[in-house]
Protein backbone atom coordinates (compact mmCIF):
# COMPACT_ATOMS: atom_id res chain seq x y z
CA UNK A 1 0.00 0.00 0.00
CA UNK A 2 2.75 2.10 0.84
CA UNK A 3 4.65 1.77 -2.27
CA UNK A 4 1.38 2.31 -4.29
CA UNK A 5 1.00 5.46 -2.71
CA UNK A 6 4.49 6.73 -3.50
CA UNK A 7 4.22 5.31 -7.24
CA UNK A 8 0.81 7.42 -7.22
CA UNK A 9 2.43 10.28 -5.38
CA UNK A 10 5.33 9.85 -8.27
CA UNK A 11 2.75 10.15 -11.29
CA UNK A 12 1.06 12.83 -10.17
CA UNK A 13 4.36 14.43 -9.59
CA UNK A 14 5.62 14.57 -12.99
CA UNK A 15 1.96 14.90 -14.39
CA UNK A 16 1.76 18.47 -12.70
CA UNK A 17 5.55 19.07 -14.33
CA UNK A 18 4.97 18.19 -17.84
CA UNK A 19 1.33 20.76 -17.57
CA UNK A 20 3.96 23.15 -15.45
CA UNK A 21 6.49 22.91 -18.82
CA UNK A 22 3.30 23.07 -21.05
CA UNK A 23 2.31 25.91 -19.86
CA UNK A 24 5.44 27.92 -19.57
CA UNK A 25 6.40 27.01 -23.25
CA UNK A 26 2.83 28.27 -23.98
CA UNK A 27 3.24 31.74 -22.01
CA UNK A 28 6.85 32.29 -23.31
CA UNK A 29 4.93 31.85 -26.54
CA UNK A 30 3.05 33.95 -26.37
CA UNK A 31 5.03 36.92 -24.88
CA UNK A 32 7.41 36.18 -27.64
CA UNK A 33 4.10 36.90 -29.90
CA UNK A 34 3.86 40.39 -28.19
CA UNK A 35 7.19 41.20 -28.44
CA UNK A 36 7.41 40.41 -32.10
CA UNK A 37 6.16 43.71 -33.84
CA UNK A 38 8.67 45.75 -31.71
CA UNK A 39 11.32 43.75 -32.21
CA UNK A 40 10.76 44.09 -35.96
CA UNK A 41 10.50 47.98 -35.81
CA UNK A 42 13.44 48.16 -33.57
CA UNK A 43 15.66 45.83 -36.14
CA UNK A 44 14.49 47.79 -39.12
CA UNK A 45 13.84 51.43 -38.16
CA UNK A 46 17.06 51.57 -35.50
CA UNK A 47 19.36 48.77 -35.84
CA UNK A 48 19.72 48.57 -39.54
CA UNK A 49 20.07 51.85 -40.45
CA UNK A 50 22.50 51.94 -37.40
CA UNK A 51 24.45 49.72 -39.10
CA UNK A 52 24.07 51.00 -42.47
CA UNK A 53 25.74 54.07 -41.36
CA UNK A 54 28.37 52.54 -39.45
CA UNK A 55 29.23 50.69 -43.19
CA UNK A 56 29.03 54.36 -44.90
CA UNK A 57 31.19 55.72 -42.51
CA UNK A 58 34.26 53.87 -43.53
CA UNK A 59 33.87 54.67 -47.18
CA UNK A 60 34.83 57.64 -49.03
CA UNK A 61 32.77 58.89 -52.33
CA UNK A 62 34.61 61.55 -54.45
CA UNK A 63 34.12 62.89 -58.14
CA UNK A 64 37.00 61.24 -59.77
CA UNK A 65 37.64 57.56 -58.31
CA UNK A 66 34.12 56.65 -57.38
CA UNK A 67 33.48 55.17 -53.69
CA UNK A 68 36.72 53.65 -52.03
CA UNK A 69 36.92 52.05 -48.37
CA UNK A 70 39.36 54.31 -46.54
CA UNK A 71 38.47 52.73 -43.08
CA UNK A 72 38.65 54.98 -40.02
CA UNK A 73 39.90 57.94 -41.64
CA UNK A 74 36.53 59.82 -41.60
CA UNK A 75 36.85 59.34 -38.00
CA UNK A 76 40.21 60.75 -37.75
CA UNK A 77 39.12 63.99 -39.99
CA UNK A 78 36.10 64.29 -37.59
CA UNK A 79 37.91 64.48 -34.69
CA UNK A 80 40.36 66.99 -35.67
CA UNK A 81 37.65 69.09 -37.60
CA UNK A 82 36.98 72.52 -35.76
CA UNK A 83 33.70 72.77 -36.61
CA UNK A 84 32.96 70.03 -35.21
CA UNK A 85 34.81 70.93 -32.23
CA UNK A 86 33.51 73.81 -31.77
CA UNK A 87 29.64 72.70 -32.39
CA UNK A 88 29.86 70.14 -29.38
CA UNK A 89 31.66 72.48 -26.98
CA UNK A 90 28.57 74.66 -27.71
CA UNK A 91 26.02 72.07 -27.11
CA UNK A 92 28.06 71.28 -23.68
CA UNK A 93 27.88 74.96 -22.73
CA UNK A 94 24.15 74.90 -23.64
CA UNK A 95 23.73 71.50 -21.09
CA UNK A 96 25.70 72.78 -18.20
CA UNK A 97 23.59 76.73 -18.60
CA UNK A 98 20.20 75.27 -19.96
CA UNK A 99 19.67 71.90 -17.95
CA UNK A 100 20.11 73.18 -13.96
CA UNK A 101 17.84 76.20 -14.52
CA UNK A 102 15.06 73.71 -16.59
CA UNK A 103 14.93 70.89 -13.65
CA UNK A 104 15.47 73.24 -11.26
CA UNK A 105 12.02 75.07 -12.35
CA UNK A 106 10.50 71.62 -12.73
CA UNK A 107 11.40 70.36 -9.15
CA UNK A 108 9.77 73.93 -7.90
CA UNK A 109 6.59 73.35 -9.84
CA UNK A 110 6.39 69.69 -9.16
CA UNK A 111 7.15 70.27 -5.27
CA UNK A 112 4.37 73.78 -5.24
CA UNK A 113 1.73 71.23 -6.75
CA UNK A 114 2.53 68.31 -4.27
CA UNK A 115 1.86 70.61 -1.31
CA UNK A 116 -1.37 70.82 -1.92
CA UNK A 117 -1.44 74.44 -1.76
CA UNK A 118 -1.71 75.36 -5.05
CA UNK A 119 -5.58 76.67 -6.25
CA UNK A 120 -7.32 74.92 -8.87
CA UNK A 121 -3.96 72.89 -9.34
CA UNK A 122 -5.15 70.31 -11.86
CA UNK A 123 -5.40 73.40 -14.65
CA UNK A 124 -2.43 74.67 -13.46
CA UNK A 125 -0.59 71.59 -14.04
CA UNK A 126 -2.13 71.49 -17.28
CA UNK A 127 -0.89 74.73 -18.43
CA UNK A 128 2.25 74.37 -17.26
CA UNK A 129 2.86 70.33 -19.38
CA UNK A 130 1.08 72.38 -22.26
CA UNK A 131 4.03 73.61 -23.94
CA UNK A 132 5.59 70.42 -24.52
CA UNK A 133 2.84 69.22 -26.44
CA UNK A 134 3.73 71.85 -28.82
CA UNK A 135 6.06 70.55 -31.48
CA UNK A 136 9.05 72.39 -31.37
CA UNK A 137 9.00 73.52 -35.32
CA UNK A 138 6.01 75.75 -34.13
CA UNK A 139 7.59 76.43 -30.75
CA UNK A 140 10.74 77.78 -32.66
CA UNK A 141 9.04 80.02 -34.74
CA UNK A 142 6.67 81.25 -32.31
CA UNK A 143 9.72 82.41 -30.35
CA UNK A 144 11.39 83.85 -33.37
CA UNK A 145 8.91 85.81 -34.16
CA UNK A 146 8.48 87.01 -30.07
CA UNK A 147 12.46 87.48 -30.64
CA UNK A 148 12.27 89.34 -33.69
CA UNK A 149 14.07 92.66 -33.56
CA UNK A 150 11.78 94.26 -36.01
CA UNK A 151 7.90 93.32 -35.77
CA UNK A 152 8.50 91.31 -32.66
CA UNK A 153 6.11 92.26 -29.43
CA UNK A 154 9.75 93.01 -27.14
CA UNK A 155 10.95 94.97 -29.96
CA UNK A 156 7.83 96.94 -30.07
CA UNK A 157 7.50 97.57 -26.31
CA UNK A 158 10.82 98.65 -26.06
CA UNK A 159 9.96 101.50 -28.62
CA UNK A 160 7.30 102.62 -27.03
CA UNK A 161 8.90 103.15 -24.06
CA UNK A 162 12.14 104.47 -25.28
CA UNK A 163 13.94 101.52 -23.94
CA UNK A 164 16.88 99.85 -25.79
CA UNK A 165 15.77 97.20 -28.37
CA UNK A 166 16.26 93.69 -26.91
CA UNK A 167 18.77 92.09 -28.85
CA UNK A 168 17.43 88.28 -29.01
CA UNK A 169 19.03 87.14 -31.82
CA UNK A 170 22.82 88.34 -31.48
CA UNK A 171 25.91 86.29 -31.18
CA UNK A 172 25.88 87.13 -27.22
CA UNK A 173 22.14 86.55 -26.89
CA UNK A 174 21.75 83.49 -29.07
CA UNK A 175 22.51 80.39 -26.94
CA UNK A 176 20.66 82.01 -23.87
CA UNK A 177 17.57 82.45 -26.16
CA UNK A 178 17.86 78.72 -27.57
CA UNK A 179 17.72 77.46 -23.80
CA UNK A 180 15.07 79.61 -23.49
CA UNK A 181 13.02 77.82 -25.76
CA UNK A 182 14.38 74.55 -25.16
CA UNK A 183 13.49 75.68 -21.20
CA UNK A 184 10.13 76.47 -22.05
CA UNK A 185 9.47 73.27 -23.78
CA UNK A 186 10.44 71.04 -21.54
CA UNK A 187 10.05 71.78 -17.99
CA UNK A 188 6.47 70.67 -17.89
CA UNK A 189 7.68 67.45 -19.33
CA UNK A 190 10.25 67.10 -16.51
CA UNK A 191 7.91 68.60 -13.81
CA UNK A 192 5.24 65.78 -14.60
CA UNK A 193 8.03 63.16 -14.06
CA UNK A 194 9.20 64.28 -10.78
CA UNK A 195 5.44 64.87 -9.80
CA UNK A 196 4.65 60.99 -10.64
CA UNK A 197 7.59 59.94 -8.20
CA UNK A 198 6.06 62.50 -5.64
CA UNK A 199 2.47 61.09 -5.59
CA UNK A 200 4.38 57.61 -4.86
CA UNK A 201 5.69 58.34 -1.74
CA UNK A 202 3.54 56.58 0.94
CA UNK A 203 1.75 58.76 2.99
CA UNK A 204 3.07 56.60 6.14
CA UNK A 205 5.95 58.49 6.01
CA UNK A 206 4.32 62.36 5.65
CA UNK A 207 2.22 61.21 9.07
CA UNK A 208 4.85 60.06 10.82
CA UNK A 209 7.09 62.92 9.85
CA UNK A 210 4.14 65.02 11.18
CA UNK A 211 4.11 63.13 14.35
CA UNK A 212 8.10 63.58 14.99
CA UNK A 213 7.25 67.77 14.48
CA UNK A 214 8.79 68.08 10.99
CA UNK A 215 7.47 71.22 9.20
CA UNK A 216 6.71 71.52 5.52
CA UNK A 217 10.11 72.69 4.61
CA UNK A 218 11.76 69.81 6.66
CA UNK A 219 9.71 67.18 4.91
CA UNK A 220 10.47 68.74 1.68
CA UNK A 221 13.99 68.21 2.70
CA UNK A 222 14.34 65.30 4.47
CA UNK A 223 11.44 62.76 2.91
CA UNK A 224 10.41 64.47 -0.76
CA UNK A 225 14.44 65.06 -2.06
CA UNK A 226 15.77 61.88 -1.56
CA UNK A 227 13.08 60.09 -2.72
CA UNK A 228 13.36 62.32 -6.21
CA UNK A 229 16.75 61.46 -6.45
CA UNK A 230 15.53 58.11 -9.33
CA UNK A 231 13.13 60.40 -10.82
CA UNK A 232 16.11 63.08 -11.23
CA UNK A 233 18.43 60.66 -12.70
CA UNK A 234 16.27 59.75 -15.02
CA UNK A 235 15.34 63.59 -16.18
CA UNK A 236 19.12 64.27 -16.35
CA UNK A 237 19.68 61.51 -18.61
CA UNK A 238 17.21 62.76 -20.71
CA UNK A 239 18.04 66.19 -20.92
CA UNK A 240 21.57 65.03 -22.00
CA UNK A 241 20.70 62.99 -24.73
CA UNK A 242 18.34 65.90 -25.98
CA UNK A 243 21.04 69.00 -25.22
CA UNK A 244 23.67 66.91 -27.11
CA UNK A 245 20.85 66.08 -30.07
CA UNK A 246 19.64 70.28 -29.99
CA UNK A 247 18.67 70.41 -33.91
CA UNK A 248 15.20 71.81 -34.56
CA UNK A 249 15.56 75.06 -32.57
CA UNK A 250 18.65 76.60 -34.05
CA UNK A 251 17.89 75.48 -38.07
CA UNK A 252 14.57 77.03 -37.84
CA UNK A 253 15.76 80.49 -35.57
CA UNK A 254 18.95 80.29 -38.57
CA UNK A 255 16.59 81.60 -40.54
CA UNK A 256 15.89 84.27 -39.20
CA UNK A 257 19.51 84.78 -37.73
CA UNK A 258 21.81 83.56 -40.84
CA UNK A 259 24.69 85.71 -39.42
CA UNK A 260 24.61 83.85 -36.31
CA UNK A 261 24.00 80.42 -36.10
CA UNK A 262 26.07 78.88 -39.30
CA UNK A 263 26.27 75.72 -40.67
CA UNK A 264 28.07 74.36 -37.58
CA UNK A 265 26.46 75.83 -35.02
CA UNK A 266 25.82 72.49 -33.32
CA UNK A 267 27.31 69.43 -33.74
CA UNK A 268 23.92 67.61 -35.21
CA UNK A 269 22.94 70.57 -37.53
CA UNK A 270 26.59 70.47 -38.79
CA UNK A 271 26.08 66.25 -39.41
CA UNK A 272 22.83 67.44 -41.38
CA UNK A 273 24.29 70.10 -43.35
CA UNK A 274 27.23 67.73 -44.50
CA UNK A 275 24.86 64.59 -45.44
CA UNK A 276 21.67 67.13 -47.18
CA UNK A 277 23.79 70.28 -48.17
CA UNK A 278 27.08 69.11 -48.63
CA UNK A 279 26.39 65.65 -49.97
CA UNK A 280 29.50 64.14 -48.14
CA UNK A 281 27.35 61.18 -46.70
CA UNK A 282 30.01 59.28 -45.45
CA UNK A 283 31.75 61.94 -43.51
CA UNK A 284 28.89 62.55 -42.11
CA UNK A 285 28.02 59.42 -40.75
CA UNK A 286 31.01 59.14 -39.03
CA UNK A 287 30.54 62.81 -37.61
CA UNK A 288 27.21 61.29 -36.03
CA UNK A 289 28.61 58.21 -34.80
CA UNK A 290 31.50 60.32 -32.64
CA UNK A 291 28.34 62.33 -31.73
CA UNK A 292 26.87 59.30 -30.44
CA UNK A 293 29.55 58.53 -28.52
CA UNK A 294 30.00 61.88 -26.97
CA UNK A 295 26.70 61.46 -25.69
CA UNK A 296 27.16 57.91 -23.79
CA UNK A 297 30.17 58.88 -22.63
CA UNK A 298 28.53 62.13 -21.19
CA UNK A 299 25.52 59.60 -20.37
CA UNK A 300 27.70 57.73 -18.83
CA UNK A 301 29.70 59.87 -16.50
CA UNK A 302 26.55 61.67 -15.24
CA UNK A 303 24.95 57.85 -13.96
CA UNK A 304 28.65 57.31 -12.61
CA UNK A 305 28.50 60.51 -10.57
CA UNK A 306 25.22 60.25 -9.24
CA UNK A 307 25.92 56.31 -7.98
CA UNK A 308 28.89 57.33 -6.37
CA UNK A 309 27.24 60.07 -4.70
CA UNK A 310 24.35 57.60 -3.33
CA UNK A 311 26.92 55.11 -1.95
CA UNK A 312 28.05 55.69 1.68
Amino acid sequence: MTATTAASYEDSQRAAATRHRRVGARNGATGALFAAPFLVLFLVLFLAPLGYAAYLSLFQTKIVGGTTFVGLDNYLKAVQDPLLVRGVVRVATFFVIQVPVMLLLALLFALALDSGLVRLARVVRLGIFVPYAVPSVVASLMWGYLYGPDYGPFAQLSRAFDLPVPRFLSEGWMLGSLANVVTWEFVGYNMIILYAALRAIPGDLYEAAAVDGAGAWRIAWSIKLPALRPALLLALMFSVIGSFQLFNEPNLLQRIAPDVIDSAYTANLYAYTLAFTGQQTNYAAAVSFLLGLVIVIVSYAVLLTANRRRTP
